[in-house]
């Protein structure tokens, strides 16, 4: 499964969460720390929902950038 994944910049390093995956979510201090923790998490939040015999969302965000006028 593929799932959509929004990285955030703050003040202090990055936030990561997967829409799909409601509760999950990740911080860390560079973008590349960031990146490698949502993807150990969501493998290790999928591997538990399926043990507990929890249903798997299928991934079903999408994303879009628009465009504005700046004023």
């Amino acid at each position: 499964m593929k799932y959509l994944v929004i990285y955030e910049k703050s003040a202090t390093g990055w936030g990561a969460y997967a829409p799909d995956l409601p509760g999950l979510g990740v911080a860390g201090t560079t973008i590349e720390e960031v990146k490698a923790l949502i993807r150990e998490a969501i493998d290790f939040h999928v591997e538990g929902m399926r043990l507990h015999g929890d249903p798997v969302p299928e991934p079903s965000a999408q994303t879009e950038y628009v465009s504005v006028e700046s004023a």
